[in-house]
């Protein structure tokens, strides 16, 4: 069952959040568009793509923060071929959190003063699934778990972004974690690469969809009618129903979005698959 990195309360006007998909933004468009949050959508890296949410459930819900990005990094990972690092702040704490698959999530958190709270045995494990080198990265993440008065939370997530750039991890200007939701988006807009992704599907994101239907992404979605897009499918609608569930029982809205994103692509699949089966 999920876990949550700490207790919060109300996220406040400071909140914000950045969610990292390792795929290009072609292949991050057609599965962004189901969090039915408004976002914007830049590369951050040759493999690496950056979202950017209005951060409507935090601003104008009073759900907490963490919350809301928890449920919608672990809905993108596992709805996608790809993993998901998910950076959060508010008031009070400032955290990351790594979604993969099916597996369960890692991530670390630190109280605004910088001081941490999260155990070095998770950044060890996040080590390992992004791929950076055991001795000197790590050496570097040691770093971020250790007392330092001159740290506070926003320069912990500057300094994990710096070991980050070792695995391709560029964030474009003017993305600084530590802003509000709002002055990030509007940062983000203004590049000119940027991709506004909403709900409902535009037609530029249909040419974008053709396009990855010919990359090694491919095969996963569910126009192609590939074997692996229909169990994907399945498993996306198998993980959606509990996550749902859980998500009503405890009220919270960003387990419910989450749940709610991976019944509706997984039901789009199938539906999809039915409709026009593969010849």
């Amino acid at each position: 069952m999920p876990t949550e990195a700490g207790p919060t309360g109300p996220a406040g006007p400071a909140s914000g959040a950045l969610l990292l998909c390792r795929a290009v933004p072609g292949a991050v468009a057609p599965v962004a568009r189901l969090l039915r949050e408004p976002v914007q959508l830049l590369r951050a890296g040759d493999e690496w793509s950056v979202l950017v949410p209005e951060g409507g459930p935090w601003r104008d819900g009073g759900e907490p923060v963490d919350r809301v990005v928890t449920g919608w990094a672990t809905a993108l990972a596992v709805g996608a071929p790809w993993p998901v690092l998910a950076l959060w702040w508010d008031a009070d704490h400032a955290a990351f959190l790594l979604a993969s698959g099916f597996r369960r999530p890692v991530g670390f958190v630190w109280l605004a003063s910088g001081v941490p709270v999260g155990e070095d045995e998770a950044l060890r494990t996040f080590a390992a699934r992004v791929g950076l080198d055991p001795v000197l990265d790590v050496g570097a993440l040691d770093q971020l778990a250790k007392p330092d008065s001159a740290a506070d939370a926003g320069s912990r997530l500057r300094g994990l972004l710096a070991v980050l750039a070792r695995v391709g991890v560029s964030l474009p200007p003017g993305l600084a974690p530590g802003e509000p939701a709002e002055r990030l988006r509007e940062a983000a807009a203004r590049r000119p690469d940027s991709l506004p992704v909403a709900w409902p599907v535009r037609r530029d994101e249909v040419a974008e969809r053709d396009t990855l239907g010919h990359s090694r992404l491919g095969p996963w979605m569910p126009w192609t009618g590939d074997p692996r897009a229909r169990a994907l499918a399945l498993a996306q609608v198998a993980a959606g129903v509990p996550l749902l569930a859980w998500g009503l029982r405890r009220r919270s809205g960003g387990w419910v979005a989450a749940g709610g994103l991976l019944l509706a692509n997984g039901t789009l699949g199938l539906a999809y698959g039915l409709m026009y089966p593969r010849d």
